[in-house]
């Protein structure tokens, strides 16, 4: 895979991409994170599930919903991009969405059950792009993205929270 140029992505999210493993490819890599991230969030104990670092954190059933959350919005983007929809796409309130999201009212395992269907979709997304369609650009937030920016922001993006996670939760 040739580099992807910051031309193709808001550099708010070049951290995400540079977080990641482009050797894998997108669809693997996604294929990938997925087990990590089965892994790492089932061995987590049960009582660090509800637990935030700080007041006005979130806890890690938040940021697993967070990031089921985001997968999902970004995927929506990477299917309008790819089929050519030149319709900027708006930005979302990411507070807002796990204020609303009942995050603590769930269990793990529905998370996780959830995480996998959402992944397991934007696999087979992902599978259906061709090389053109990873380099279609569109807008979103204002900014140009390509599909396959997205594909790489998706892993980062959880990356992102894993090392969090591990640096401040558990």
């Amino acid at each position: 895979m040739s580099v992807i140029k910051i031309s193709e992505y808001n550099p708010y999210y070049k951290p995400y991409i540079e977080a990641t493993n482009k050797d894998l490819g997108i669809v693997e890599g996604l294929k990938q994170n997925l087990d990590d991230m089965v892994s790492f969030y089932s061995n987590i104990p049960q009582g660090k599930h509800s637990y935030a670092y700080a007041e006005g954190k979130w806890t890690i059933k938040d940021i697993l919903l967070h990031t089921i959350d985001t997968e999902r919005v970004f995927a929506y983007r990477a299917l309008r991009i790819s089929r050519q929809d030149k319709t900027p796409l708006a930005g979302f309130e990411q507070d807002d969405y796990v204020v609303h999201a009942n995050a603590e009212k769930r269990t793990m395992d529905s998370l996780l059950e959830e995480y996998r269907a959402v992944r397991q979709a934007t696999i087979t997304l992902f599978s259906s792009f061709d090389t053109d369609t990873l380099l279609f650009i569109g807008e979103a937030s204002g900014f140009p993205v390509s599909v396959r920016a997205i594909g790489y922001i998706i892993m980062g993006h959880e990356n992102h929270h894993l090392e969090i996670i591990n640096e401040r939760y558990v």
